[in-house]
């Protein structure tokens, strides 16, 4: 982790027995230290000045699950998403899996939804506009579900 705020990825890789990432959010998996080298230059360029602070750290028989938050400012491409200059600070729990003395996968977890509104391109689905984009969005769902509705009562 150490490595990945440094943006010193190469060390970073070479912490594994066999690199992999796992973004469960996104369900993405970067297998290979070629695929998780181009995930953390993706992050890069999309978040310059990405870090990730710990804050509580627990070990279990075969992990070791890493809370904390990630920041950074969206200032490049991320997952096709242009730039919108805001900066995010997203709660992310890390599970680190272990074979033995030897490491094989970080497990990503996160609210994506967190990340969208902080960016910008994402509602609060409680809020005022969040109601008001998801009936716009999505009339036929909404539909569906007030005429389920209506029809039990």
């Amino acid at each position: 982790m150490t490595a990945e705020n440094a943006h010193e990825f190469t060390d970073c890789i070479r912490a594994f027995s066999h690199p992999r990432y796992e973004v469960v959010p996104t369900r993405e998996t970067y297998d290979g230290g070629v695929e998780v080298e181009r995930l953390l230059q993706e992050n890069r360029a999309a978040f310059p000045d990405f870090h990730f602070d710990v804050e509580q750290l627990h070990h279990a028989d075969a992990a070791i699950v890493a809370e904390g938050t990630f920041r950074g400012t969206h200032l490049g491409t991320w997952r096709a998403l242009p730039a919108t200059g805001r900066k995010v600070e997203v709660p992310l729990l890390i599970v680190f899996r272990f074979e033995g003395e030897r490491m094989i996968c970080e497990r990503v977890f996160f609210d994506l939804n967190t990340f969208l509104q902080q960016m910008g391109v994402a509602w609060d689905p409680n809020s005022t506009i969040g109601k008001i984009s998801t009936v716009v969005n999505h009339p036929i769902t909404i539909g569906r579900a007030l005429w389920r509705k209506l029809w039990q009562r």
